[in-house]
Parts: structure tokens; sequence; C-alpha cells
């Protein structure tokens, strides 16, 4: 018997008019393009300015452009996922915020957080939704305004994240397309290595957590790094062999966006050419939750209905991630 499937029927995205070059950091910081680049690969960032604009303005955007794309009224969507690390607030969740600015009334909505695996977790929690039969249409949103969370005086972080958002819509399906298969795992003892210190019930806000500036991101690069690049391919490759995929089955490969050392890296590893690897990292920097959709976005015209695709993330936390899916348009 065939199985009811959850497949990607439309993504689209929103990036802030602002962009923020590594000249421009220049001036702001000790650092330079050329170190900037050859450490990252990244030459620009988005950045989204102006009063009151805040991670669900960005979502409501991409959300907008989503369901204008496919032809979906709002009152169709029955579900919205938001995963995000920048909530505008503590609570409502931006889920609610991104709805209501959508003009979506007839779904509920909630906030994933898992970091920058954040958007791979909420791809997988809506497909289950789908997969009951009982929902038609859900929305999944990866936004974040990582600006909002970053030390400009920190050369070791600034340069890295950037703001954006993109939303992908999930329908059933009887066809063989879709979301396939998952594999997810947590290790909470690297929290050590990245996180925020301050802003939550272990360290709420106060006059001491602002003066020490712990309401920003804390990054160790090294370890995160090796990790990262170790989980991701390994994951990935865990997630083939229980499918029985072989290299040349996958058409793309699309990590998550954090540094171009590690997508480079966790390609080789999964001895995945070059080709077939997504990047865009150079224009939008580490967008965290936004960076996997934003990807699809951006090489859309090049998928192809039935294309093999490899999602992986790796975040704070730690969490990590791999997702096979079959694309359906």
């Amino acid at each position: 018997m065939t199985k009811l499937k959850a497949a990607i029927t439309a993504v689209h995205g929103d990036l802030p008019d602002y962009v923020l070059t590594n000249q421009e950091l220049e001036q702001m910081v000790d650092t330079t393009d050329e170190w900037i680049s050859a450490r990252t690969g990244i030459k620009e960032r988005r950045i989204l300015k102006g009063n009151g604009l805040a991670t669900s303005d960005m979502g409501a955007k991409a959300v907008k452009g989503l369901l204008d794309k496919r032809g979906v009224s709002p009152d169709e969507v029955d579900l919205l996922i938001c995963s995000t690390v920048t909530p505008d607030m503590k609570f409502p969740a931006t889920a609610n915020l991104i709805s209501h600015k959508t003009g979506i009334k007839n779904a509920f909505s909630y906030d994933m957080n898992a970091a920058c695996s954040g958007f791979i977790y909420a791809l997988v929690t809506a497909a289950n939704f789908v997969e009951r039969g009982k929902y038609k249409k859900v929305v999944v949103v990866g936004a974040d305004k990582m600006s909002s969370i970053v030390d400009y005086s920190d050369r070791q972080t600034c340069v890295i994240f950037g703001d954006a958002a993109s939303a992908v819509l999930l329908e059933p399906t009887m066809e063989d397309v879709g979301v396939i298969d998952h594999q997810f795992a947590t290790d909470g003892s690297g929290y050590v290595h990245l996180h925020m210190k301050a802003g939550g019930s272990l360290r709420p806000p106060s006059y001491d957590t602002i003066d020490a500036r712990e309401h920003y991101v804390y990054q160790e690069g090294q370890p995160v790094f090796k990790f990262a690049v170790t989980k991701m391919a390994g994951i990935s490759r865990d997630l083939m062999a229980a499918n029985n995929l072989q290299t040349e089955d996958i058409a793309w490969l699309v990590p998550h966006q954090a540094n171009l050392r590690i997508i480079e890296a966790t390609g080789n590893r999964m001895e995945i050419p070059k080709e077939k690897v997504m990047v865009n990292i150079q224009k939008y920097g580490n967008t965290t939750n936004a960076t996997i959709p934003l990807c699809l976005w951006d090489y859309e015209g090049q998928l192809q209905k039935g294309d093999n695709i490899i999602l992986t993330a790796f975040g704070g936390g730690f969490t990590w991630g791999a997702v096979w899916l079959k694309w359906a348009y």
C-alpha cells in the first residue's frame, strides 16, 4: 500500500535590503576582507534595519510570497511552524505573529528552537502532521534576525551572521516524492562551546549581564568546526546507508551554511562532488534557521522532480541531523 507523503510544493524567501559587506566590517572591527573570506567564505550578509522590525516581519514576507506563489489562501493553511533562535519576544511565539501578519486564522502555530538544526527538525515534525492525513497545507518557516544577538565588537562572530527568512509549503501526495526519511541527534554537553550566556531563566537580564555583554552569541570556533564536520557528514552517510543510497544517487547536498570550510569538508567526507553541493554563504552569511530553505529557494530553478536531496545541519545544543527528500516539482 502506498504511503501518504509530505511534499514540498513551494519555497520562498525574504532578504533585507541592507547589505553589510566585508569592507564595511573592516571599518567596525580589526579585520579584513581577505581574513573573512579565507576563514568563512563570506563576502556580504543582509541586515534588517528599521525601528520596530523583527524576525516575524521577514517571516511574514516569506510566507506571503510563498502562498501567492502557490496560489494558496491564508485561510487554507492548517499549521505554521517557525524555527528560530531570535523570536520577536519570549512569548507569544513568533509563529503566532507571522500567522497574524499574513492573515492565517484557521491554523495553529508554534515555534521550534534547535539552533541551526531547527529548520530540518521543524520540517520533519510538519511532515508527520501531513502524513497523518488530517493536515493538507502546512507552512514551515526558518527565520532569524541574527544581528539582534551579534556583538559587533567581536570580530570572531560578527563577520559570520546575517538576517533572513525562508519558508516552504508541505502538502500531501501519493507520488514517490516528498520527505522520505531522517536521522537526528543531540549532545547537550556541547552547549559550553556555543550558546548565549544570559537572557534565560538561568541568568535573567540584569545590569551585570548587560555590562558583561552576555546577551550575544558565544562561540568557540575550533571545537564547533570539528564537531560540525564530523557529525553532519557522519549522520548523512548513516542516513544514506540505511536507505541503500549511493553517492551517485544524490542530486544535491544541502548543508547548513555555517562556514565555507565546514561546507566543503562535509561534502568531501561524503564524497559528493562540489557541483552537487548547494552554497550561497558568500551572499548571505550564516542566517541560522534560514540557511537551508534559502538554498532551496536560490537553486529552485535547477531542481528536477524526483531529485534525491540530502539536507543536513548542525547547531548549538549540540543538535544535528539529516533529511532525505525527493523534490516534488
